[in-house]
């Protein structure tokens, strides 16, 4: 297990002991210890069973050592096992709901038996929590559309947590000798924002017919497989332990092309694309490009001959939606997508001064590592108060830090100040102008009051981007995948308004926000805005993410002239907006 699984088993227990009335000391040394994994950059999959190693990561004893290494071998460990039969596993997803803390849980539990979010709708429906302290009438219609939104995302994964799965998978493939590919296609490989399940095709001679059977069976037994679905010769499904759905094919090389094409999608991609073969004489299946009149193979091996027989460039994974890619790819135009290797810096990033967890040389020195040739430190400003939001004199000495470690970086990197200043409820921000006009980047973003009518939120974030400092305008939709969904305004009009100040808008890289999603960001680039990919860093690690984000400008058939920080330190600023 990665440590941000093994973070959130922790974390979760502690809820779950919460929800039990259990012991405050024992709840607070779950969530330091998730917290101390979150943190360490040691792999503890590597040192699980090593007690004395565990133990010397600050936050962890040797009771929560134990569990890690029974996490590492079973996936569980007793005391979590314990409260889960006792619960059910279905109570660890009303916890998912917003505004469903453990004790609102619990209150639920004790008072009506809930522990699902199916018995929680019954219940809804039924008006059994009226007259439940903390559950007033603009409470319970709160808990109505969060209980809704739920069913539309159930069955949905955010990216990071397809990422992992599908890397460990891959890696449980690396010990097995004779496959030569393997593959993650479906929605996956196409970059959607979320993936309901993983499509691994996989080839080699450890899959051709003598060896199938021997392959199938080792599949079969993938530690991480929670219940089978089916198990044949040539395919094996089966439910991770967190319920996601894994669809393996074992496929001959020779048609492996055709298939990859296939599972990759889009749905409507394909049926275009089958259309244009049938027009050419041809019909295309996963199992080939053949001939209608003799039914000879004409490809399949490869994705690249099979596009190249319809007359075609092969076209990138992340553009088949069927938005015109195919009629770009007859005429030869389709763009030279942008690529990670483009992006020069990162300019939204946290430190332990707000809610981050490292200091701001730490995220200096990964953000270098990275090969960036800038970055800037945006903690949150005052209006934050969980994440120890700056006011005017903290933000002020916190710039005076981030000059220093500049200074200290001796060009090697440059480190730019600036702030992610909250956009209150009336459109204005939460620091004054001659704070936010000693900043070399002002994110303006909305954090709290995400139930405003849309004209009220609509005039809000517009007289946000007015004032003159604001250069950035940071995930502008205030979604929160598979959790919250945007807030409802008018994007079009804030969108041309940003075109029109030269305000940027962030293509936000957590995998949680991907926010503009590639939608949007076609939209803002027909519009004419400015576009900054940034991760929103809370730890060195987060840096990462980036990838997520770029998915996302590459399904909206950006390049590398779209968006900014592709740019060096001193053009980027100056292809920002003004400051006056």
């Amino acid at each position: 297990m990665d440590n941000r699984s093994i973070a959130q088993l922790l974390e979760e227990t502690a809820d779950l002991l919460e929800i039990d009335g259990g012991d405050s000391f024992r709840i607070r040394s779950y969530r330091r210890a998730a917290e101390a994994v979150q943190g360490t950059t040691v792999a503890l999959s590597e040192i699980a069973q090593d007690a004395k190693s565990l133990q010397a990561i600050p936050g962890i004893g040797k009771g929560m050592a134990a569990n890690i290494a029974a996490m590492e071998e079973t996936g569980t460990f007793s005391p979590r096992k314990e409260l889960l039969e006792k619960y059910g596993a279905g109570i660890l997803e009303l916890l998912k709901l917003p505004g469903m803390g453990p004790k609102t849980v619990a209150l639920l539990f004790s008072s009506l038996q809930i522990a699902t979010v199916g018995q929680l709708e019954a219940a809804l429906k039924a008006g059994k929590l009226e007259g439940l302290p903390r559950f007033g009438e603009k409470q319970i219609a709160n808990l109505k559309k969060a209980v809704e939104e739920y069913h539309q995302h159930t069955g949905r994964f955010l990216l990071n947590v397809a990422d992992r799965e599908a890397e460990a998978f891959r890696e449980y493939l690396g010990g097995l000798e004779g496959l030569e590919q393997v593959t993650v296609a479906g929605s996956y490989r196409r970059g959607r924002e979320t993936v309901g399940d993983l499509d691994v095709l996989i080839a080699g001679p450890a899959c051709e017919q003598d060896r199938a059977t021997e392959t199938a069976a080792y599949v079969a037994s993938y530690p991480g497989i929670a219940d089978i679905l089916a198990h044949g010769q040539n395919k094996v499904s089966f439910h991770l332990r967190n319920r996601m759905q894994v669809d393996v094919r074992l496929l001959p090389e020779s048609s492996y092309g055709a298939a990859l094409q296939y599972f990759t999608g889009s749905k409507s991609h394909n049926v275009s694309l089958r259309q244009r073969a049938l027009k050419q004489g041809y019909t295309l299946s996963e199992y080939a490009l053949a001939r209608v009149k003799d039914g000879s193979v004409a490809a399949a091996r490869t994705e690249e001959e099979i596009y190249a027989a319809l007359g075609l460039e092969w076209i990138p994974p992340h553009l088949r939606e069927n938005l015109g890619e195919i009629e770009a790819a007859e005429k030869h135009t389709l763009p030279k997508l942008v690529e990670q290797a483009d992006i020069r810096g990162d300019v939204h990033a946290h430190t332990t001064a707000t809610d981050g967890r490292c200091s701001i040389q730490e995220m200096a020195e990964a953000a270098l590592a990275r090969g960036y040739e800038y970055m800037a430190i945006t903690d949150h400003s005052k209006n934050l108060a969980m994440t120890n939001g700056l006011d005017a004199k903290r933000a002020r000495e916190h710039m005076k830090k981030i000059r220093e470690v500049d200074a200290e970086m001796e060009g090697r990197i440059r480190v730019l100040t600036g702030i992610e200043v909250d956009i209150l409820g009336d459109g204005e921000l939460d620091l004054p102008d001659d704070i936010l006009a000693e900043m070399d980047i002002v994110i303006a973003s909305v954090h709290t009051l995400f139930n405003q009518p849309r004209k009220e939120m609509t005039e809000r974030v517009l007289r946000a981007v007015e004032n003159p400092y604001v250069r950035v305008l940071g995930h502008p939709t205030g979604r929160l995948l598979l959790l919250r969904e945007p807030f409802d305004f008018d994007l079009g009009a804030v969108l041309d308004r940003c075109a029109e100040l030269g305000v940027a808008v962030e293509q936000n890289s957590s995998p949680e926000r991907l926010d503009l999603n590639d939608v949007h960001l076609r939209t803002a680039h027909e519009k004419g805005c400015r576009i900054v990919i940034n991760t929103d860093a809370h730890h060195t690690s987060h840096y990462g993410n980036i990838q997520y984000g770029m998915r996302q400008l590459r399904r909206a058939w950006l390049t590398k002239q779209d968006v900014l920080n592709t740019l060096p330190a001193k053009k980027f600023l100056g292809a920002l907006r003004p400051r006056p």
